[in-house]
């Protein structure tokens, strides 16, 4: 059912729609989002707009539909399929990671509502790290060279995984994805500012490919890249070849928990990565 989520009455209407077709919701995921690759004075009032209102205020929209239908029935979950720059923002992506912040702080609010009426009905998140999704081939870009995820890379395979995990045991409070999401998230909290310089050395190019972007791109900020049928983008970007089918990480949480699987090792690799930085921002 193709649906504009910035628009809460279509949002709505998909919801009704699914019920009387297929039945009660039992999982509803927010996952849609639209970004612009651009520094801050670069991006039009109107495009900060637009990808708040589908990045952040879409997942408000389909939360609300879900919750409408779960709470009088106390049962359900809702998942909200987060990203490692929702705690932690990037050079060239504000709005999507304003957006995404955003969304932590809802989850956040709404997940204490639920344990505090006792509901049946619960909520997590999911923090996903660089995906090999076709994002970088439409979303608005006013980079001088090819967009491209920060390595270590994933296949969509293992986003879909985590959040099929999430929907079957959404009492977790989040979950965190790939060893890359740990580090960063964990490494944000420890040394913040050294992560800013960090950032401010490398995180222009490690987003962009040596390739000059293609300049006829479609941008899928105002309307679907496919609008007019013509291409089935799928589910995988444009690279294969340099992206990891599984996640080691991921594997461990699901068997020993997050404390067990982000313990020790995490913390050497947080150390590790607030050391790399500390050399990089001092040369």
């Amino acid at each position: 059912m193709p649906t504009d989520v910035a628009d809460s009455a279509q949002v709505e209407h998909a919801a009704e729609r699914a019920e009387a077709e297929l039945g009660p919701i039992d999982v509803w995921v927010n996952v849609a989002f639209t970004g612009v690759f651009a520094p801050v004075s670069e991006i039009e009032p109107a495009e900060f707009r637009r990808v708040t209102e589908v990045t952040y205020l879409g997942y408000v929209h389909g939360t609300k539909a879900a919750l409408a239908r779960m709470l009088p029935r106390d049962r359900g979950a809702v998942v909200q399929v987060g990203s490692a720059l929702a705690h932690r923002g990037v050079p060239l992506q504000s709005a999507y990671c304003a957006a995404k912040h955003a969304v932590q702080g809802f989850h956040e609010s709404l997940r204490c509502e639920l344990l505090h009426d006792g509901s049946g009905v619960a909520a997590t998140m999911v923090h996903l790290p660089a995906m090999n999704t076709p994002q970088f081939d439409w979303v608005r870009s006013r980079l001088p060279r090819q967009a491209q995820p920060v390595p270590p890379i994933y296949q969509p395979e293992v986003a879909a995984r985590a959040i099929l995990r999430a929907a079957d045991h959404p009492r977790r409070r989040e979950y965190w994805v790939g060893a890359s999401t740990v580090q960063t998230i964990l490494g944000n909290r420890i040394a913040p500012g050294l992560l800013d310089r960090y950032l401010a050395r490398g995180g222009y190019s490690a987003q962009q490919t040596g390739e000059p972007r293609d300049p006829d791109q479609p941008a899928n900020l105002w309307e679907p890249a496919d609008a007019a049928g013509r291409r089935d983008y799928g589910a995988h970007g444009s690279f294969d070849d340099r992206s990891k089918g599984s996640s080691a990480q991921q594997w461990a949480s699901r068997r020993t928990g997050r404390l067990a699987a982000a313990g020790a090792g995490t913390a050497a690799a947080a150390g590790y990565l607030a050391w790399r930085m500390l050399r990089r921002a001092g040369r």
